[in-house]
């Protein structure tokens, strides 16, 4: 019996390579692809995937986001990030989010299609150097002051965000100084900057 996958990529062509690649394997079948993170959670809600292969950072909603909504619904889809970003502070968020697996973009096809494989039978896998730092220094943002200071960092001003977030500008202002707070940052560049080079947003 053949192990249901869905690809979620925003970059066409690493998505269509993926989906070349992994449907080389007997017992792997594509069943869709998405290129942002809303398509991701739909086609997951509606054709329920053994498995979800997904970047991280990708429009609308990240994967890391993808899988917390993924894991609050209780729904029995798995979940594999595979991502550029070889911070541990990605890989702490993604297994607060119920992520079981965690791969870098720069590894062999076999590996990921190992796991898939992996994952689907209940187990982990997650890359060993990530691993071996992801218990280091933990994250001091709110999910809420994340979303803002993402948002910032992306140059949208006080109205923009409470607009986007559906917060007053006040409010955001407060997470803003929180967030800049937490990090030691002068400004909110500053922490936005932090904040990625960290793996925190």
């Amino acid at each position: 019996m053949s192990i249901s996958v869905l690809l979620a990529e925003d970059q066409r062509m690493v998505l269509g390579a993926l989906g070349t690649l992994l449907g080389l394997e007997p017992d792997l079948d594509v069943v869709a692809t998405a290129v942002d993170g809303d398509d991701a959670l739909r086609l997951v809600v509606s054709l329920r995937p053994d498995v979800l292969v997904t970047d991280i950072e990708m429009p609308r909603r990240t994967g890391l986001e993808v899988a917390a909504e993924i894991q609050r619904r209780g729904l029995p889809t798995r979940v594999v990030i595979l991502t550029t970003f070889a911070r541990s502070g990605y890989l702490r968020r993604a297994l607060d989010a119920g992520v079981r697996g965690y791969l870098l973009k720069d590894a062999p096809s076999a590996t990921l299609a190992d796991a898939v494989r992996a994952v689907h039978s209940g187990g982990r896998a997650v890359d060993p150097a990530l691993a071996a730092d992801a218990w280091g220094e933990s994250d001091p943002l709110t999910d809420r002051e994340r979303q803002v200071l993402r948002l910032a960092g992306d140059g949208l001003g006080n109205a923009g965000i409470s607009a986007s977030l559906h917060l007053s500008e006040g409010t955001v202002r407060n997470y803003l100084s929180e967030a800049m707070r937490k990090l030691g940052a002068p400004n909110r560049t500053a922490a936005a900057r932090l904040a990625r080079e960290r793996g925190w947003l």
